[in-house]
């Protein structure tokens, strides 16, 4: 079957294959939010990104593999409410940015701008995006066979930028994603955003001055 993106909470998960990681996408209740499992084709570590909610559906996808690792995007409770459950399940290490980790139970390593984490033999590069929450990041995996691929978090989606609290964390926000993201990597490059459904740099490129001139 051909991967969309296209999930809805209590609906099965879609699996994306890529040349050396798959990549799982499951939404949870009860706000919708994304998560993903990412797994390593050649030694099968999986990395999970936002232990959203529902513990046992997220374990369920998880499976007999196990899990390594725990990516929290950002400190908002709906992004990791299952995260305690996860870890005590898995015994996987959990990873924040340094300015959210104190708002997010259990973090064990703190992350900053440009670090990297392994799933296996992939690398995923940390991207401070600023202005949703202090802290928040994306994750890029920079495919060699293929585009890149990022998993934005609350930090952009379809149709604009995550949510702030005014016009100068807008202007942090939209700052960084158009540096981080927009300047930085092609119009292929595949959005794994927190919510909803997916997007590419191309798709959203054209929007970026309605964006800015409108504030949100």
């Amino acid at each position: 079957m051909t991967y969309t993106g296209a999930v809805r909470p209590g609906g099965p998960a879609a699996t994306r294959d890529l040349d050396g990681l798959s990549i799982t996408k499951i939404s949870v209740g009860p706000m919708d939010n994304n998560a993903y499992v990412l797994r390593c084709h050649r030694t099968g570590d999986q990395l999970l990104v936002d232990a959203a909610s529902d513990a046992p559906r997220l374990l369920g996808v998880i499976g007999a593999a196990g899990l390594s690792t725990v990516v929290t995007t950002h400190r908002h409770g709906d992004h990791w409410q299952a995260l305690p459950e996860i870890l005590r399940a898995t015994g996987a290490v959990s990873f924040a940015h340094e300015a959210d980790a104190a708002q997010i139970p259990e973090v064990d390593r703190e992350l900053a701008d440009g670090d990297t984490i392994s799933c296996g033999r992939v690398a995923l590069e940390v991207v401070h995006l600023r202005g949703h929450t202090p802290g928040s990041i994306a994750l890029l995996y920079e495919d060699r066979a293929g585009t890149p691929h990022v998993f934005t978090g609350d930090s952009l989606f379809p149709g604009g930028v995550g949510k702030t609290a005014g016009r100068a964390d807008f202007d942090l926000l939209f700052a960084d994603v158009r540096a981080k993201l927009f300047d930085r990597l092609p119009d292929d490059t595949w959005i794994y955003p927190g919510h909803g459904r997916d997007t590419t740099l191309g798709a959203e490129r054209p929007s970026l001055p309605e964006w800015f001139e409108r504030g949100w």
